[in-house]
């Protein structure tokens, strides 16, 4: 197992060299699903690196769904479907690793605001809610992949107030870690304003795919994105069954 792994990059922090390293055979299929990857102790040794270094760069994959750790057992590579359908809650970060690249994020503005506030208003949240508002930049390989205007009721999702989101974006962390029984998408497309070009390093009007999405928690709102895309650089495959043979 160990010798599935290439040397570290040198790029950027050490957690995110060694989570960049953990992706490559998960991405190439060296480690399918249920592969039981290396200890922690021998990824320690192997690149000399600290243990809480190490158990960063484990913990940010469990949390993008690419591996998962069982007590006692130690930590296996995730089933992951094929394709990914049309109204799935995807992960993008995840996403971009499954095809073997490199992604990173930044939150570019964070505001606390109430249901009340323009920006709110989508998530039709009861009046006074307490609303975390962020607007998120997603890269693939260094390049601009998707601009991410989200708000989170804080109503369902307390812990949100304090995360930092300096791991794991927010739609990947509200995965983990809030639950929500209903989902709906809306998809358009949209010629990109200045302001959208300009973030995404694109031609102002460019034509761009938008998904809206809501999540609710047996009809409480959770949260609400708006997410933006270069229309050359995003693909949503729907698969269905008849039914019949």
């Amino acid at each position: 197992m160990l010798d599935d792994l290439e040397p570290l990059d040198g790029q950027g922090p050490l957690w995110q060299q060694i989570r960049r390293a953990l992706i490559k055979p998960i991405a190439d299929g060296r480690w399918p699903p249920d592969t039981k990857i290396p200890k922690e102790v021998d990824l320690i040794e192997r690149w000399g690196s600290a243990r809480m270094t190490v158990h960063r760069a484990l913990r940010s994959l469990a949390a993008e769904g690419l591996v998962v750790r069982k007590r006692r057992f130690g930590t296996v590579v995730a089933a992951r479907p094929p394709e990914r359908p049309v109204l799935e809650i995807w992960d993008i970060g995840a996403e971009v690793a499954r095809f073997g690249g490199v992604y990173s994020f930044e939150v570019l503005a964070r505001a606390r605001i109430t249901a009340d506030d323009p920006r709110a208003a989508p998530l039709e949240a009861e009046d006074g809610t307490a609303i975390e508002w962020l607007m998120v930049r997603h890269f693939a390989d260094g390049e601009p992949l998707q601009i991410e205007e989200r708000v989170i009721s804080l109503a369902v999702a307390p812990e949100a107030a304090d995360e930092p989101f300096d791991e794991v974006p927010p739609g990947t962390w509200l995965v983990a870690h809030v639950p929500w029984t209903d989902a709906e998408h809306v998809i358009s497309a949209e010629g990109a304003s200045p302001e959208v070009a300009r973030l995404l390093d694109i031609a102002p009007a460019t034509a761009c795919l938008v998904v809206e999405r809501r999540t609710w928690d047996h009809g409480a709102p959770v949260t609400r994105a708006r997410l933006v895309h270069p229309g050359d650089k995003r693909r949503l495959v729907g698969r269905f069954h008849s039914g019949t043979d």
